[in-house]
């Protein structure tokens, strides 16, 4: 056999064998992007407010306790740091030494951007500035907002709801910040109230932060409702069971349809529990995350 052709019948077996070890591979991985699980910061609320951990230290925390890369703050427990940069700085240096990404802060206690009085709305958006400014700091793609908590009226609120998100969004879009809303409180419980007023909105930098423990009507509805516009998911959880499961939801269900919304982003655990061993409460919710993303995506990646 000639050199030349030896070599054009290796390189077609070697082509051959690349192609069915591709094949057998395929079959054992995932075809799409799995979610990923981050940890939000009031997770550990009782530690953060005894003084058993700081703000700074949640980042190492979030890595050494549970293997996790990514948080989510809460502006409640550095409320008085939003124009600190030496503090910002210190805390994006901290997370970036232990390879933690930080994904958004929540914001609370700056005033509804839904609110109907126009000198209250433009404070309260005046009130996220700073905020904008701090995620974009320490790295983060959102800020979490709350709306319609004021008790107006829901067609007056969702109305200013709009004009106040769409202000807030174009000042952070200098930042590169995306505004996101959580079915928090007030109006935004109501997820047909929220989706629409986030459909109204109509920005690609504007969307939801589902929330499983805050719906004033059904959770897996108000949760499918806002999956079209979520850039984050709250998995809230309370307890669980002698199997693991959540014992107030279902937790296979809110998952499958997070999988059939094509999410595949950061899932955020946030354990509310009344057991004070918060750590224990984490783990297992992040337990229990595991096993659903490994159940659904795997499976359903696999053809």
């Amino acid at each position: 056999m000639r050199r030349r052709n030896f070599i054009q019948l290796l390189g077609g077996v070697t082509l051959g064998g690349l192609l069915l070890n591709s094949r057998a591979y395929s079959l054992t991985q995932p075809l799409v992007a799995l979610p990923k699980i981050s940890l939000a910061q009031w997770s550990l609320h009782r530690a953060l407010r005894s003084g058993a951990l700081t703000t700074l230290n949640f980042p190492a925390a979030t890595r050494d306790w549970f293997g996790l890369d990514a948080v989510e703050y809460v502006n409640q427990f550095f409320a008085d740091k939003a124009r600190d940069q030496q503090f910002l700085t210190q805390l994006k240096q901290r997370a970036d030494d232990v390879g933690v990404r930080s994904l958004l802060i929540m914001i609370d206690g700056e005033g509804d951007l839904a609110a109907t009085d126009s000198s209250l709305q433009q404070q309260a958006i005046e009130n996220h500035y700073p905020w904008v400014a701090a995620a974009h700091t320490l790295g983060c793609h959102s800020i979490r907002v709350s709306i319609g908590d004021s008790g107006t009226d829901k067609a007056a609120a969702a109305q200013a709801a709009v004009v106040g998100l769409s202000k807030l969004a174009q000042f952070a879009s200098d930042y590169g910040i995306q505004i996101i809303v959580e079915n928090h409180m007030g109006h935004s419980m109501d997820a047909v109230w929220l989706s629409e007023v986030l459909r109204q909105v109509q920005r690609a930098d504007v969307g939801s932060l589902p929330d499983f423990g805050n719906f004033s009507g059904d959770l897996y509805q108000g949760t499918a409702l806002l999956l079209p516009f979520a850039k984050g998911i709250s998995a809230k959880t309370y307890a669980f069971d002698q199997h693991g499961a959540e014992s107030s939801m279902d937790y296979f269900r809110l998952l499958q349809s997070i999988q059939q919304a094509g999410y595949n982003g950061y899932i955020g655990i946030e354990y509310e529990g009344t057991d004070p061993d918060e750590v224990a409460g984490i783990r297992s919710s992040q337990r229990l995350l595991e096993r659903m993303i490994t159940k659904l995506w795997h499976a359903g990646a696999v053809t």
